[in-house]
């Protein structure tokens, strides 16, 4: 009996070491799996990150010197003066201003629009129509704005643009009304790009929910008699409300970046249409064209950074207090 008893001892320890064993290796396969991606990440995201310093420094490039020589030895410590410089300037006002009234704008169609397509599609009784209207709509996400730009500039060149000779074939309007400096019209043809450019992926994204929604909520309230917009408004929308508060806390996340392509490459930077273009990221640009200041760029680009982590933990505390299930975080 003692024998029997010591020989199940020595097969469990046995099991043991060999699952402990197997256990190791599994994790060792995991390891090497996500090795190249963390050793892209750390070089690529996290050690830049040193270069954080730069906004708190006066800093000056030496010729034929290290970054770190530069950046120890030939620069000098600045405090707050770039973040000063910054929030000093002449522009300041009306680039934040166009900054956070721009992507309220943006933040606020970039969740009804989508949503409301993404139901509409859902609706379609021909797949292969929702097919099309889809990848129709998905298409603009993939060109870029200075292909937009382009094709902006084809159709509302002064005077010869396809808006102004329609106009003149028609006898309608003026034939040489000059677009590029007509404020009025980019105030809102500039949230009528961005959302014609990202409302198709915002949309699939929403798509993508609705797929994932068990079909036999739909049959249940189909028998008790609900209409469509009742199946929208006590299923659909409902369902959707965890994926809309997570699009809505990353767009949140932003409200202080502004697309540069958007504001600089597809107004070609136009002069008269700057008090309503000059956003924070295309002012930067600007100020390092006209005298480079890398300082003043990182102080901008660490204040944009801060304020976006900032929002996006009080959006998400908002979105807790209202729906405790719904938050990212």
């Amino acid at each position: 009996m003692a024998e029997l008893v010591q020989k199940n001892k020595a097969v469990k320890v046995s099991k043991t070491n060999s699952a402990s064993t197997g256990s190791s290796f599994d994790n060792l396969e995991l390891f090497l799996l996500h090795l190249p991606t963390t050793i892209w990440y750390l070089i690529f995201c996290y050690a830049p990150m040193f270069g954080v310093v730069i906004s708190f420094m006066d800093y000056k490039v030496k010729p034929g010197k290290s970054f770190l020589y530069s950046l120890f030895v030939n620069s000098r410590w600045n405090g707050f003066g770039n973040f000063k410089f910054l929030m000093e300037s002449s522009y300041f006002e009306t680039m934040l201003r166009n900054t956070l009234v721009y992507n309220l704008i943006f933040i606020t169609l970039g969740v009804v629009l989508p949503v409301t397509l993404a139901i509409m599609m859902s609706q379609l009784y021909s797949k292969r129509m929702a097919k099309i209207c889809q990848t129709a709509m998905f298409l603009p996400h993939f060109l870029s704005w200075v292909v937009i730009g382009y094709f902006v500039f084809a159709f509302f060149t002064p005077g010869r643009g396809l808006v102004n000779n329609l106009a003149k074939s028609l006898g309608i309007g003026d034939p040489a009304h000059d677009w590029y400096q007509d404020i009025t019209f980019w105030s809102w043809f500039l949230v009528f790009l961005n959302q014609w450019k990202g409302m198709g992926y915002n949309m699939v994204v929403y798509m993508a929910s609705i797929s994932g929604i068990d079909q036999e909520m739909y049959e249940a309230a189909l028998i008790d008699g609900a209409s469509k917009w009742q199946q929208t408004r006590f299923i659909t929308i409902p369902m959707l409300r965890p994926i809309i508060s997570i699009m809505f806390i990353m767009a949140v996340g932003s409200i202080f970046r502004s697309d540069f392509g958007l504001f600089y490459q597809a107004t070609r930077n136009s002069g008269p249409l700057t008090p309503i273009t000059q956003t924070i990221d295309v002012y930067v640009y600007k100020a390092l064209l006209e005298s480079p200041n890398i300082n003043f760029s990182s102080a901008a680009s660490l204040l944009q950074s801060v304020c976006g982590c900032i929002t996006i933990v009080l959006a998400n505390i908002v979105v807790k207090k209202i729906d405790p299930d719904a938050g990212l975080f």
